[in-house]
């Protein structure tokens, strides 16, 4: 018997990172952002790997972001771990460290199972564009959080 997505019914969550997997592979959206595994082999599908390319007219043009997120066992009920590996200014993101503050984030504050790693890109990549960041100045390009 199937039943219909809108009934409430919980998928999986293999199914559902599975299913974020093959739309990174595909390369849905404009490419703007990216994410795939960090490890092919990594059968839980916990550790991934996102790309930002920073937004025209910002301090952010012309820069690739790279970031870690990781899918813990409750996802998507809970909201992944974000941290960005390349340097960068940005308000809600820890400046020592890179880990994004999940309050400063709408998409990881308000998270809905419904959301996805695409998403938690997409909006890091929007607030780029806000008023009180684009033109933050930016660390040399290249440079990597350390821990």
């Amino acid at each position: 018997m199937a039943v219909a997505a809108s009934s409430g019914v919980k998928v999986p969550r293999n199914f559902r990172l599975l299913e974020e997997l093959e739309e990174g592979q595909k390369g849905v959206g404009d490419g703007t952002v990216s994410w795939g595994l960090e490890d092919d082999e990594d059968m839980t599908l916990t550790r991934w790997r996102g790309v930002i390319l920073g937004p025209p007219r910002t301090s952010y043009e012309n820069r690739m972001y790279n970031l870690k997120v990781e899918c813990g066992p409750e996802y998507p009920e809970l909201p992944p771990y974000v941290r960005f590996v390349t340097k960068i200014n940005l308000n809600g993101v820890h400046t020592s460290s890179g880990v994004v503050d999940t309050h400063a984030v709408t998409a990881l504050a308000k998270w809905q199972n419904s959301y996805s790693i695409q998403m938690v890109l997409l909006e890091l990549r929007r607030l780029m564009t806000c008023k009180e960041n684009m033109k933050l100045p930016q660390p040399p390009e290249g440079q990597i959080y350390t821990n």
